[in-house]
């Protein structure tokens, strides 16, 4: 028998007890699956960063701790954690990205917030390039970041994508380290946001950086929040070197009411729902990554500490 701490209080264990005993069941797995173990018997745990669960020092026995959002960097630091750490990746994670990402390059592409504001009666004529003229990049060729870059070309976007380490993605032109940024950053007219949050991207998107853009971008963060610095930001929008940004992450979650983000005009503010982690999916993962694990197999999305993600 597998024994199997549930230790995330968001996503909560209503939401996620049925779909795990399925996937475990799917997998081939005999499972205890509880809230509440000895921590000497615990072998996996699934956890979220929002979870009570912050001293991993007498979970002994534990093979890996299975996060259950994709990003880490509220637990990555954690200096008691010892054991193995796996990040989510499902598809269903991804496809919820891939259309949020889509759908807003596109509203901002066909400019559709312009319409929207010249509700009045007048008939003034805008016509939109056509794909093939708004080069778009992705900051970013994760499993996310490289979803969205393929779905963004098959559009007939000319998409750029910059990583830290050079990655190559097929139908996209790939550019890393400092000087591709600078070439990235150079061209995009949309600007996609999907970083990891580490020392070395957080505050990334500084005045520095939104003046290399072309002028009259848009942004989309649906990544982290810290990768915008946000004051900079507005000024960017103020002053028209930025046209518009969503955003759908933020340094402080939610975001206080009295953030001038809510009130610009500019900016369209999302409640953090680009990539919602789905149940059943990433139980899915769940069940694999343990799976995985008793059969001796790699385990997939294992978190790089020296990198830290």
């Amino acid at each position: 028998m597998i024994n199997v701490l549930y230790a995330a209080t968001s996503p909560t264990w209503e939401e996620y007890e049925a779909p795990l005993r399925r996937a475990f069941d799917a997998a081939g797995l005999a499972v205890d699956l509880r809230r509440d173990f000895a921590p000497e018997k615990v072998d996996y745990i699934v956890y979220a960063p929002a979870s009570e669960l912050t001293d991993f020092t007498p979970y002994v026995n534990t093979k890996a701790v299975l996060n259950l959002w994709a990003g880490v960097e509220k637990i990555v630091g954690n200096t008691t954690l010892t054991q193995p750490l796996c990040r989510m990746v499902d598809h269903g994670l991804t496809r919820g990205m891939v259309e949020w990402v889509t759908g807003h390059a596109l509203r901002h592409h066909l400019d559709i917030d312009h319409f929207l504001d010249h509700q009045d009666g007048s008939w003034a004529r805008y016509v939109p390039p056509l794909a093939q003229e708004r080069p778009v990049t992705v900051l970013g060729l994760g499993e996310l970041g490289a979803a969205c870059a393929q779905s963004l070309a098959q559009l007939g976007f000319p998409v750029t994508g910059w990583s830290r380490s050079p990655r190559a993605v097929e139908g996209i032109t790939c550019l890393h380290g400092p000087e591709g940024l600078d070439q990235a950053l150079s061209t995009a007219q949309i600007l996609v946001l999907l970083l990891p949050l580490t020392p070395e991207t957080e505050n990334l998107l500084d005045a520095h950086r939104l003046a290399q853009l072309p002028r009259g971008a848009v942004i989309l963060n649906p990544g982290r929040g810290p990768l915008i610095v946000d004051q900079d930001l507005l000024a960017a929008l103020d002053s028209g070197q930025i046209h518009r940004a969503t955003l759908d992450v933020f340094r402080e979650e939610p975001l206080p009411p009295a953030h001038p983000f809510w009130a610009h005009p500019r900016v369209t503010v999302c409640p953090h729902i680009a990539a919602e982690t789905r149940a059943t999916t990433a139980a899915e993962v769940v069940a694999e990554n343990i799976r995985r694990s008793e059969a001796g197999e790699e385990r997939l999305f294992q978190v790089d500490r020296s990198r830290g993600y």
